[in-house]
């Protein structure tokens, strides 16, 4: 959704996952210890082909401002990217992640004739325990994600990092993103609320999971009752670290009665 709010302004490129991060980490790959060529790689050399992918693949972007690339990894590889792009700053997107998993089990039930690529085997998907304790693992969709979140924001790179909430983003989008135009340095522009449009029905289809990156027109705080069994909401409940700022400099967007700040 935030993404699909920033694909409105023209200065502005966003969009869904892209392959960059993949990319990335499979370069990297190329480069390391144990690999034919690593020794034939310098450092330097190493650098300008890094920084090479991002100016390549988003070369048909050049007379954009600001380009957002979404992967779930940056937040695992700040000390590079920062290094690379000393002004490299990065968005998290946050939600309580009991209605992350609830969120990802409703598609998977909208989904009965279909098994999703989110799941290996039948062990992994017979389940509501066994799904969502899936999606939890370190190197899963949702654990990897959360692990490298909690990992950047106790980091010595966390000054780079906002964190932007889910709910108060519906509950109040125009504030929420001031915030965020205010922490990228950018001016503002007026966006439409209720007149947002995203959807990758290609990926969605081929990873089984209908629906999972359409967003809805209007921008709007949505009630519901959970799917899943009180013990796993509280469970995922209780993941929220974010919501203590002790112990690392980056900005998280709160609220505090009708007021909203990006504080650390």
């Amino acid at each position: 959704m935030l993404s699909a709010l920033l694909l409105q302004n023209p200065r502005f490129h966003a969009g869904m996952t892209s392959p960059v991060g993949s990319l990335f980490s499979s370069m990297l790959d190329q480069f390391s210890a144990g690999s034919e060529f690593g020794p034939m790689l310098t450092q330097e050399q190493r650098k300008r082909l890094l920084a090479g992918l991002f100016s390549n693949y988003y070369a048909e972007q050049a007379g954009k401002d600001i380009v957002f690339d979404t992967n779930r990894q940056w937040c695992a590889k700040l000390p590079a990217l920062l290094d690379l792009f000393p002004s490299t700053k990065v968005i998290a997107c946050v939600r309580n992640v009991a209605w992350v998993m609830d969120s990802l089990e409703r598609l998977y039930r909208a989904n009965p004739y279909e098994n999703t690529k989110l799941f290996a085997d039948d062990v992994e998907r017979n389940t509501v325990y066994s799904r969502v304790d899936t999606l939890a693992q370190r190197n899963r969709l949702v654990g990897f994600a959360w692990a490298a979140l909690k990992e950047a924001y106790y980091g010595e790179h966390a000054s780079s990092l906002l964190l932007v909430d889910y709910d108060l983003l519906t509950q109040a989008p125009e504030k929420v993103l001031r915030l965020v135009y205010d922490f990228i340095e950018a001016p503002w522009y007026q966006h439409d609320f209720d007149n947002v449009h995203y959807d990758a029905p290609e990926f969605d289809q081929a990873l089984g999971v209908s629906g999972l990156h359409r967003v809805r027109p209007k921008v709007a705080a949505q009630t519901r009752r959970t799917i899943l069994p009180p013990d796993l909401f509280q469970q995922y409940s209780a993941l929220s670290f974010w919501n203590d700022g002790t112990g690392s400099t980056a900005s998280v967007i709160r609220t505090k009665s009708e007021e909203f700040s990006a504080a650390r």
